[in-house]
């Protein structure tokens, strides 16, 4: 018995055919070809598949894909615009705030989401925000300090 949702991925509407059990990151990953969302613990504790529902940071592997019905879902894919990485994107880079990139996906999800809200971008609150992200291979200052300047070119105007 499957349920046919309709959601929004990265500004395309799709409407699918999802059984009961199937996950959020089984229809991105499987069904709609999003590379981005990384299947890892499945557990919801490293964060490698943070997506936006609404707006709101969410460890796919943890939501059902049912429950996503009639739900805006933002990928890292999304983030790109004709062709141009996203000003966020631009900064992880600038400030070599990945390594292995396996996470990258993950935390750019959960930056966008803290640096689109406003507010203060101290040390504390992109850590804190970042606390679900697991990443092995750096110590997350960089990924602080691309997430600070990321901050300073939204309110600068250079962000979509």
């Amino acid at each position: 018995m499957t349920t046919r949702i309709d959601i929004e991925v990265n500004a395309r509407s799709h409407s699918l055919e999802v059984e009961p059990r199937e996950t959020l990151l089984e229809v991105l990953r499987n069904r709609l070809d999003l590379a981005s969302v990384h299947r890892s613990c499945q557990e919801g504790e490293c964060g490698a598949c943070t997506v936006l529902v609404d707006d709101e940071p969410v460890n796919s592997c943890l939501v059902l894909a049912v429950s996503a019905n009639r739900s805006r879902i933002l990928t890292s894919e999304g983030l790109e615009r004709n062709g141009r990485m996203h000003p966020l994107m631009e900064e992880f880079v600038e400030h070599l705030a990945f390594q292995c990139g396996y996470c990258t996906p993950g935390i750019l999800m959960n930056a966008y989401a803290l640096v689109q809200g406003g507010g203060d971008l101290s040390d504390g609150r992109i850590r804190k925000r970042l606390e679900g992200n697991l990443c092995r291979c750096t110590g997350y200052v960089n990924i602080v300090r691309a997430v600070q300047a990321a901050g300073q070119r939204r309110e600068s105007g250079d962000w979509w």
